[in-house]
């Protein structure tokens, strides 16, 4: 295992045990595909639709850094096509860009990285304070519609650079529109790297992940948004800075109480690089700003690895709001984290309620693209 002070460089270039693991997911694109730095999507001479931009580091396409395709592209329902390379600095998207699709045009999210380094407690360059948990985003997706594929998403913030620094949260991607769908791309960082939310308590957002891999240590997997995670791959971390367990959570939802559709993972798997019993499956976060919050998450027809804690696989996050309170349920997962040892820490879905927690249940009349 490399050294932590080495996570950085490892992070994006997959060396890492768990960073290896998720590569399998995602093989080599057959060589018959049209050569070029957009492969078969295209160039800025000869564009996919009329609405495309397309990002190359080297400067072949329209722009050279995302930032500056996504602020130059006004409107509805446009398309960045992104060339193979690693795109350092933050990314925010606004919610007037309804209906915007990134596409990494080697169809491998490999080669395309967006990434960045700030975390909850990063100083301002301004002085202005901390950045705080959602400023700490490498990206941030606002508008309805919004579609990647083929992208990853990356923090790269080590405990390691600075430690005993407070605020540790860094988040890789915060995605807060409805009917946002992500294929095949990557989540990597610690803690808080998926944010998967919506704009307010009293909107509900749906978003769908599919053939997705997501790594990290502390609740991160986390959010109130209607969230479907299906054949997607969990890895959970070493943590060098601690020595006993639990090292961390994947998933904390944050469910607003109006909300009937939480969290469903469902035919996916969560492995692990940490010792075995190491990590929580889930814990509640009740957020000071929504305290009618009550968390939900299913798990169905998942394996989980030796990494989630059997016995006891949910704890509470603050005192007051017992994970027994909320709404966590499992269905026929596989495994050895899945080993019904305490069965009343494992709450459990019959046939006829695990009919009600389907992708077509929690997305409604949203069908998207798998």
């Amino acid at each position: 295992m490399p050294s932590p002070l080495s996570r950085r460089n490892f992070l994006l270039t997959g060396a890492t045990a768990g960073t290896a693991l998720a590569l399998t997911a995602f093989p080599a694109r057959a060589s018959h595909r049209p050569r070029g730095p957009f492969g078969r999507y295209g160039s800025p001479s000869d564009r996919l639709t009329p609405g495309t931009l397309y990002v190359h580091p080297g400067g072949a396409g329209d722009f050279t850094g995302v930032q500056d395709a996504v602020t130059a592209a006004t409107g509805a329902g446009r398309t960045l096509v992104i060339a193979p390379g690693t795109y350092r600095g933050t990314v925010s998207v606004d919610a007037d860009r309804t209906g915007m699709t990134w596409i990494g045009a080697s169809e491998d999210p490999r080669d395309v990285v967006i990434v960045h380094d700030n975390a909850a407690g990063t100083p301002k360059p301004d002085g202005s304070g901390t950045y705080g948990t959602s400023g700490s985003a490498t990206a941030t997706v606002r508008p309805d519609g919004f579609t990647a594929r083929w992208i990853t998403f990356a923090n790269d913030w080590l405990r390691t650079d600075l430690p005993g620094t407070s605020g540790t949260q860094a988040v890789a991607l915060k995605v807060q529109g409805d009917r946002s769908a992500f294929t095949h791309c990557r989540f990597l960082g610690h803690q808080d790297t998926l944010y998967a939310d919506s704009p307010s308590v009293d909107t509900f957002a749906r978003q769908y992940f599919s053939h997705c891999y997501a790594e990290g240590d502390v609740d991160f997997v986390f959010g109130r948004a209607t969230a479907v995670f299906e054949r997607c791959h969990f890895r959970t971390l070493v943590r060098p800075d601690l020595t006993a367990a639990p090292y961390g959570f994947v998933f904390a939802p944050s469910t607003a109480g109006a909300n009937p559709h939480g969290y469903l993972v469902t035919r996916s798997r969560i492995s692990s690089e940490a010792p075995d019993g190491y990590y929580k499956l889930a814990r509640p976060w009740v957020p000071s700003s929504d305290r009618t919050a009550r968390p939900m998450l299913t798990v169905r027809e998942t394996h989980l690895g030796a990494g989630i804690d059997a016995v006891a696989p949910y704890t509470d996050m603050s005192s007051g709001y017992p994970w027994q309170d909320q709404r966590f349920a499992e269905y026929r997962n596989t495994g050895p984290g899945a080993v019904v040892t305490v069965p009343e820490n494992r709450p459990r879905l019959t046939p006829a309620e695990a009919a009600s927690h389907t992708r077509e249940a929690y997305l409604g009349d949203w069908r998207p693209r798998r």
